[in-house]
């Protein structure tokens, strides 16, 4: 461990701390695992907030157990990857001192992503500062989690696994470490000779922390992403198409889009691939606003057909009519009138007869591929599909019928890769659906 004497100390500016906490994909951060969320406290050497800095990544792969860090893949889509926010992140390391509750977690991640860029980091045990091992010391009745060490010192902790609301939690619990080791805080802020009568254990993290060498990477003009961002930017697609383009002769193109709106509808989501698909399928086939809205209404009632087949519509089949409704932009009453146009009572609803709909169907031996953390182990749904005379399949190919995700809008290879073929990708509470109402 470094040592510097206390003259020197004394003869240098403190930089302070950079307090951090990171969401990933899973534990393991020299194999498959990724960052998906950074979040920054940087705090002067008395504890007080300077700045704070925090943005999704884009992790290049699926965002793991969800259920824990509550990210969602469609707020990673437009995340700066790690390459494009690296230099972003040095320039608040850099001369600072690396504090995290576990920092041998958060450091080691951070190590591997950068080591991945062909960056070797100074994080070590020797620079960095952990609150979850200093709880032992300084707070030797707390729990020792985060959550638990904030309670017992009454630092709040709202959005729990959030990085930045962690990262703001540890920060504070720092700033009470501080207190407890009797920091002089007037003296250090002035650069005096506080430190000579100053205890605290972790000064020798601070100095070597200061003088470590980080690389130099260009800051970039990488945009921060925060969460909710997908929601923010979500419009109806509807909106997004022009309204009037010359069409693609004959109904081929109709009939095209109407497929692909099934395939996207299937799971009563529209992800943001299914939407851009959508919209840039429209502009393919010259598909203007207008067109697509007497194709939506075409779609409405062609679902409001097969509710009819028994002449009753159940209060479900009505639930799932407005659920489709309000994704197609089209107004609630329209699913009364695709009733009552297909119940006979009125003629037509619009000026032309539109093309038929030939509705998603699975059959025995289709191939079912799964991808990502899902609510229930994928063996058990696996051995559901198999059950149903499905063939559940490792990889994606274009034999492959239909791809199962525990988010319709997943980074993994095997989402990329059957979007780019047209696969149908549905999340696996539309699949349960799809099993136990005998689709397939």
């Amino acid at each position: 461990m470094l040592r510097i004497c206390c003259r020197a100390r004394n003869e240098r500016h403190m930089n302070g701390y950079a307090v951090v906490d990171l969401e990933t994909t899973g534990l393991r951060p020299g194999g498959h695992d990724r960052i998906v969320e950074v979040g920054v406290v940087l705090l002067s050497p008395v504890g007080e907030v300077e700045d704070t800095w925090s943005t999704l990544v884009n992790p290049e792969r699926d965002l793991g157990p969800q259920e824990v860090h509550g990210i969602r893949a469609a707020d990673v889509l437009a995340a700066p990857t790690f390459t494009e926010l690296a230099g972003a992140l040095t320039a608040l390391l850099r001369g600072r001192t690396f504090v995290a509750h576990n920092a041998r977690f958060d450091a080691g991640f951070l190590a591997a992503a950068y080591r991945r860029l062909g960056h070797e980091v100074p994080l070590t045990a020797e620079t960095t500062l952990c609150t979850l091992r200093w709880a032992g010391r300084l707070l030797p009745q707390a729990p020792r989690t985060l959550a638990g060490c904030c309670a017992y010192v009454g630092v709040p902790l709202e959005h729990h696994h959030s990085a930045l609301a962690d990262a703001t939690a540890a920060a504070g619990l720092l700033r009470h470490y501080l207190e407890v080791a009797g920091l002089p805080r007037a003296e250090v802020a002035l650069g005096l000779d506080a430190p000579r009568r100053w205890t605290a254990p972790w000064w020798e993290t601070v100095a070597a922390a200061e003088q470590a060498s980080w690389p130099e990477i260009p800051v970039g003009g990488a945009r921060c992403v925060v969460r909710g961002n997908a929601t923010e930017r979500e419009v109806p697609f509807l909106s997004r198409l022009v309204d009037s383009l010359v069409a693609v002769p004959g109904s081929e193109a109709q009939t095209d889009y109407l497929a692909l709106l099934d395939h996207a509808l299937m799971d009563r989501v529209l992800s943001v691939r299914e939407q851009q698909a959508l919209v840039a399928t429209a502009l393919d086939l010259g598909i203007d606003q207008p067109t697509a809205i007497a194709l939506h209404r075409a779609y409405l009632r062609s679902l409001a057909r097969a509710a009819l087949t028994d002449g009753v519509v159940s209060g479900a089949e009505r639930e799932d009519l407005h659920a489709v409704a309000a994704l197609l932009d089209l107004d609630p009453v329209e699913v009364d009138d695709a009733l009552e146009v297909e119940a006979g009572t009125v003629a037509v609803l619009d000026d032309a007869p539109a093309p038929a709909v030939e509705h998603f169907r699975l059959a025995p031996g289709d191939k079912v591929v799964f991808t990502g953390e899902m609510a229930e182990p994928r063996e058990v749904w696996q051995a559901r599909a198999a059950a149903a005379g499905l063939v559940p399949h490792p990889s994606v190919t274009k034999q492959v019928r239909l791809v199962v995700a525990a988010d319709p809008d997943s980074l993994s290879g095997k989402a990329r890769k059957a979007a780019g073929y047209g696969i149908p990708i549905v999340t696996e509470e539309a699949f349960g659906r799809m099993l136990a109402t005998a689709l397939v």
